[in-house]
């Protein structure tokens, strides 16, 4: 058993022995949940080997302890320091078990694997690299927090090596921003476990940004370091688990938050709300009189609302299916046309953002907002046809152009017959072609230019504005 190495299995039944073969550097072992790099050869007790990534040399990379590889190599892997190298006696019920692994790895087969750590890195929480999560603490049993989760946290903040923030606070999950909470903290808040503690590696965006924090003395584009304890967490009640009315004033609560990160400019967090609200009343079918009103002008609002929100966003897309769903609930909804008319001027969609205006001034006569659109709407239409003919016409004219030439151009010998004769004077193929093309797209770039920036359009309108308020 000696020479075999040391039981590291949990239940020191003998399933993982461990022998060092080289040690590593340092003292720091990767956690689970750190993303692993190895290289391994892997062989039967009779030495034959059955895999390799040194042959295919090419590392491997895990996540330690998600249960992606066998149990063997999570438990043994957790306990190896950088560039150690590591043997791994497997028993079966740690490795591919009664089954096997066909066809190199018979049934109840004890393995060996030679591993090398390489390196780690953190769970990257952001998907981007942004948010890096090293575990210092596991957390209690499997529950986190949800969004609305009434969250406690400790933490201690660091720039540069040194602490420059270091408090106990408690904040709704989701709305941590309005406690001072870094949206990076809570991205791993709500995944973390009761009385968990990890290190957050947090860049600059998702911190204080290009502005940075003077009071903190946190310079702009600044990556931070946080320790977080998780002290505890109380769930908010899911959709699912609230009747119709609940549903009724919950939305209410969602959308005088939409309303109130609308008019502090967080127009992405307004979106999660309003579209909260549509998912917590858009099947709530029950709701009847006065409540049912309640619930269908909440929905309408929400949908205006979005409409909104993507527009200062730039998401037009997005605007005009808010704007259809608003439309699909009230026809003559003058708000709704309106959106959609500015997000379909803002795609060049001038025929059908003009349709939109009009019908606006065709319900509301007096509606000056949309009496300006119009006239907007037709002068971008024209500079566009204005550009397309020029562009049209500088087309041919190129192409005549290349065409011309006065030794050979009224001089055609016989029809259906070519001599060389008729190529004097004329730009290769490729010439030509390369020619056409560049002034082709020269046009169509300065064509794609057209409708934007107009001094008379947009928000500076303040007609226009007033049409646009958020409800």
């Amino acid at each position: 058993m000696a020479e075999q190495g040391v039981d590291i299995s949990p239940k020191q039944d003998g399933g993982v022995l461990k022998q060092i073969l080289r040690a590593g550097e340092g003292e720091a072992v990767p956690v689970k949940g750190n993303e692993v790099t190895v290289h391994y050869v892997g062989t039967l007790e009779d030495g034959t080997e059955f895999d390799s990534s040194r042959s295919r040399q090419e590392t491997f990379k895990f996540t330690l302890g998600k249960g992606s590889v066998i149990k063997a190599w999570d438990i043994g892997v957790a306990t190896m320091k950088k560039g150690e190298l590591a043997r791994l006696t497997c028993k079966p019920e740690y490795a591919y078990g009664e089954a096997g692994s066909p066809p190199k790895i018979p049934p109840n087969a004890t393995l060996i694997f030679e591993v090398e750590l390489l390196d780690w890195k953190g769970e990257d929480l952001s998907k981007d690299g942004g948010v890096i999560k090293h575990l210092i603490k596991e957390g209690e049993k499997w529950v986190t927090p949800n969004d609305g989760a009434t969250v406690n946290i400790r933490y201690k903040a660091f720039y540069n090596g040194a602490e420059f923030e270091s408090r106990e606070v408690s904040f709704i999950q989701g709305d941590g921003d309005e406690v001072g909470i870094v949206k990076g903290v809570e991205i791993a808040t709500k995944k973390m476990k009761k009385n968990e503690i990890c290190r957050l590696d947090v860049a600059a965006k998702y911190a204080y940004g290009t502005a940075g924090c003077p009071e903190k003395n946190i310079p702009p584009n600044a990556n931070l370091v946080y320790e977080v304890e998780m002290i505890s967490f109380e769930k908010a009640k899911e959709k699912w688990e609230l009747d119709s009315k609940q549903k009724l004033e919950q939305s209410k609560i969602f959308k005088e938050k939409g309303t109130g990160y609308f008019k502090n400019g967080n127009y992405s967090k307004a979106v999660r709300y309003y579209k909260q609200v549509i998912s917590y009343l858009e099947y709530e079918t029950s709701l009847t009189g006065e409540e049912k009103e309640e619930r269908d002008a909440l929905i309408l609002s929400s949908h205006l609302n979005l409409a909104m929100c993507h527009l200062k966003l730039k998401e037009y897309s997005e605007a005009e299916e808010a704007c259809k769903k608003a439309l699909e609930m009230d026809s003559k909804n003058v708000k709704a046309l309106f959106r959609r008319g500015q997000a379909r001027l803002e795609r060049n969609e001038y025929e059908l953002a003009l349709e939109d205006f009009e019908k606006v001034v065709e319900l509301e006569p007096d509606n000056k907002a949309a009496k300006n659109q119009i006239l907007l709407c037709k002068q971008r239409k024209k500079q566009f046809l204005e550009r397309e003919k020029k562009l049209y016409s500088n087309m041919f004219q190129k192409l005549l152009s290349s065409k011309s030439n006065k030794d050979s151009a009224n001089q055609v010998t016989e029809v259906g017959e070519w001599n060389n004769d008729m190529a004097k004077g004329m730009m290769p193929l490729q010439e030509e072609k390369a020619a056409f093309e560049e002034g082709l797209l020269k046009e169509i770039g300065d064509s794609m230019e057209i409708g934007h920036g107009d001094k008379n359009g947009g928000d500076n309108n303040p007609e226009v504005v007033q049409q646009m308020e958020c409800n």
